[in-house]
């Protein structure tokens, strides 16, 4: 496969002041990072960097802050990283002006500065060009390592592409190649496991999937609502019940495409969603009229793994039930660890993304055994749906 992006492997940085566009996004509690997952996979990407002599100068957001916000500075974050990285990372008080001009003219090759907070102005999200121009006075080149980010057209994620020399780093390469293998180019039979609560959020995504998947795993709440398409009774089961057509027509475009959807054949059925709730495993024309569908049943687990067991290649987002109450994330955690099993065994690729799906993935144990964990929730699924990714278009070749 030719590679269709540019790529560190591209450029000389040595003695160029680098913008490096991050995800810094950690979580904080009383001003500390309690998970640096972020900052480790960013990690190589600034050493190398460093390394070969480039100035590395970091462009991130956090949170959504309404203007200058103190609880919202990069400040701890770059000591946090300075920690994960072991080196000095210095701070500029600000990401355009002055302050950011004198901190980038005192660096020397291989120093590292962190910029604050890009969207403590309003012009970032806007892709405004005048703060583009600001941003690019800093910097020789650009380069994009925050695929989480990628889906937005802001100035740091896509603006200075168009007015710097544009590459991918290593995390944001790692992500397109996974991906690639994943959905692009992919070893096939390919099955997709879809999942989640609803129908409504996934729409595009399904739609996209059965043009390029040999079958089509659908679980968690938006089962429900195909079952209930096909006249199935879900009890009090969540589902969306406005949606039958829809669900009907994504099922009409499966066949059309020749991609098998495999809907769960039982389900675990409880009275109440609460966990350890009293449950009991029923035919799917034996549902209870009061009852709740919390999980994919022991047959349908079964079906799954089969599926699983055909395939080369699996795409997962989304949880199969409700994962987050015992004993009902029985059946993602079973099939999670089924795939993690294929996979340690060479005789699957396994690529997995969203939030509740990594969740899932880590409380499985098996995050670690999957060929690629994206932990972009929203930029996965919209390569997922087939969207172009602006951060991505930006850093293509031709």
């Amino acid at each position: 496969m030719t590679k269709s992006f540019r790529t560190l492997d591209d450029v000389n940085v040595k003695g160029k002041r680098v913008l490096l566009r991050v995800d810094l996004n950690v979580p904080m509690e009383g001003g500390r990072v309690t998970d640096a997952t972020r900052l480790e996979r960013v990690a190589p990407t600034i050493t190398e960097i460093s390394d070969k002599g480039g100035k590395v100068i970091l462009l991130a957001h956090f949170g959504r802050p309404n203007g200058r916000d103190p609880k919202d500075s990069l400040k701890p974050v770059a000591e946090a990283l300075s920690k994960v990285i072991k080196r000095p990372v210095a701070f500029a008080e600000d990401c355009i002006g002055e302050p950011a001009a004198k901190a980038v003219a005192a660096l020397n090759d291989g120093d590292i500065l962190c910029l604050e907070n890009t969207r403590f102005h309003k012009e970032e999200e806007k892709n405004d060009p005048g703060f583009v121009a600001e941003l690019t006075k800093l910097g020789d080149i650009w380069v994009n390592d925050a695929f989480s980010a990628a889906h937005r057209a802001h100035a740091s994620t896509e603006g200075l592409g168009h007015k710097l020399p544009a590459y991918a780093g290593r995390t944001m390469q790692a992500e397109l190649d996974a991906l690639g293998k994943a959905l692009e180019a992919p070893t096939k039979p390919v099955i997709a496991i879809i999942g989640g609560a609803k129908v409504s959020t996934k729409i595009d995504l399904l739609e996209n999937l059965v043009n390029k998947v040999d079958a089509l795993v659908i679980g968690g709440g938006m089962a429900n609502t195909f079952l209930h398409a096909q006249g199935i009774g879900v009890g009090k089961s969540l589902a969306e019940k406005d949606l039958a057509a829809t669900a009907l027509r994504i099922m009409e475009k499966a066949n059309a495409a020749n991609c098998a959807i495999i809907l769960p054949v039982d389900a675990v059925v409880a009275n109440q969603f609460a966990a350890n709730a009293p449950s009991h495993a029923y035919g799917l024309d034996a549902i209870p009229a009061d009852g709740m569908i919390l999980d994919v049943g022991p047959q349908s687990i079964a079906r799954i793994h089969a599926a699983i067991d055909d395939a080369a290649t699996l795409v997962w987002n989304g949880p199969l039930g409700a994962f987050e109450l015992t004993p009902f994330d029985r059946g993602t955690v079973v099939s999670a660890k089924h795939a993690a099993e294929r996979t340690r065994a060479k005789k699957l690729i396994s690529v997995a993304g969203g939030g509740d799906t990594v969740a899932a993935l880590n409380q499985a144990g098996v995050a670690g055994d999957f060929s690629y964990v994206s932990t972009a929730g929203g930029a996965f699924l919209e390569w997922m749906e087939g969207k172009p990714l602006p951060g991505v278009e930006v850093l293509k070749n031709g």
